[in-house]
């Protein structure tokens, strides 16, 4: 029989998010007529808007003539929608040639994975999205499992508490070869402002480490002076990959349309273009984005989709202030909901797996325990404002009726 991949039984306790729905399977199972609420979906629930709609309809319905079907396209994407998205989103600051269009921001980190290879070492924001800390241990990069401390050796946890402003203390974080860097983050929904970027940008550059910036949610940022990307700072094409997506911002999780941005620049200590090396994965392990999420995609960011984009997220961040407001009149200490749609709460005095258990037994509500996305997350939950108008209502009238 062909042995196992030995990384896979360093994994904790299976992936967060089925661990969260084993434990509702099993509250369901005991309360049959209990109707649950959710405030832990990270999934987004308002339909996709008409103009980009459209993109998307017009693309699928071209592909059903004999003048307008298309089979395989450039697995790094349309020329025009790369264009599109330097010119909109980066305002020039990159090429097109430098962006690679995906099927999103998620899968693009596994297969960074496997452009760095398994000898390489990493630091992760603690807390922050399991999938940078879980893809590197199957990769083989980290060690064993240190149940003490709920981390794995050979990984670097950059602290980010509202102590420190949710920003590591980089004096005293280790060099690794590659830094893991979610902006806004998930899942504390704090936004790095722009002196903390220029730390973390001349850090890299001083440990000739490659920083891998997760801007998924920029689109959140309202404040003119806080940067949505990493090239908005100077010398960060020099040391930073930057993954982002179409998902939260246009409603694209199912649809799935993201992209990676590799600088011209950028080089591996042997001189070799890391562009060059991405190109080579992408067009070996993947096949291109679907043509018509890219067409989508091109829709999203002419100036009707645009506007769409912003409604969109409006909503989502109308949502997150009334959980936010229904949190602080408990007395609870709240952090994000302002340029990101995740809202990170203090549970004083019970660990993160109680608190959740607390909000599902007496509220029916769902939350997310934030030990899940690492050791600084106990004693906090995560709540998520991408859930419909009424059901972000509901949660919250639960909430105040039960646990005031």
């Amino acid at each position: 029989m062909v042995k196992r991949n030995p990384n896979m039984a360093k994994l904790q306790s299976g992936y967060l998010f089925p661990e969260i729905a084993r434990r509702k399977n099993e509250f369901i199972k005991k309360n049959p007529n209990a109707k649950l609420v959710s405030l832990g979906i990270g999934d987004t629930t308002q339909p996709i808007k008409p103009h980009i709609t459209k993109g998307l309809a017009d693309e699928a319905s071209r592909l059903g003539t004999k003048e307008g079907y298309s089979g395989y396209g450039a697995e790094q994407g349309l020329e025009e929608l790369r264009d599109r998205i330097a010119e909109k989103l980066y305002n020039g600051a990159i090429n097109g040639d430098e962006v690679f269009v995906s099927d999103g921001a998620k899968p693009d980190t596994a297969r960074l994975q496997l452009l760095f290879g398994s000898n390489v070492s990493i630091a992760v924001q603690d807390p922050s999205y399991p999938v940078y800390v879980d893809s590197s241990v199957i990769l083989g990069q980290a060690k064993g499992y240190n149940q003490k401390k709920s981390q794995f050796g050979g990984i670097e946890y950059m602290k980010c508490v509202p102590e420190n402003n949710f920003f590591p203390d980089l004096e005293k974080t280790k060099k690794t070869d590659i830094i893991f860097f979610c902006n806004p983050n998930n899942p504390t929904g704090a936004a790095a402002a722009r002196g903390q970027l220029k730390q973390l940008v001349e850090f890299a550059r001083k440990n000739k480490s490659i920083l891998v910036y997760d801007s998924a949610y920029s689109q959140f940022i309202s404040d003119k002076s806080l940067p949505k990307s990493i090239y908005e700072i100077e010398g960060a094409e020099e040391v930073a990959i930057e993954i982002s997506s179409f998902s939260k911002p246009i409603g694209f999780t199912g649809v799935r349309l993201g992209w990676t941005v590799i600088p011209n620049e950028l080089e591996f200590e042997d001189g070799t273009k890391v562009n060059k090396d991405w190109n080579r994965i992408m067009t070996t392990l993947f096949n291109g984005a679907s043509n018509i999420a890219q067409r989508g995609g091109l829709a999203a960011l002419d100036k009707k989709g645009m506007k769409e984009m912003e409604q969109t997220v409006s909503y989502y961040l109308e949502n997150a202030k009334v959980i936010m407001a229904s949190m602080e009149k408990l007395g609870y200490e709240v952090y994000g909901g302002i340029h990101a749609p995740y809202i990170w709460v203090r549970v004083p005095g019970k660990t993160s797996w109680q608190a959740f258990e607390e909000f599902l037994g007496k509220a029916n509500v769902v939350t997310i325990p934030g030990v899940g996305f690492g050791p600084s997350g106990e004693g906090f939950l995560r709540l998520s404002s991408l859930g419909n108008r009424q059901d972000v209502d509901e949660a919250v009238k639960r909430i105040e009726r039960s646990l005031k």
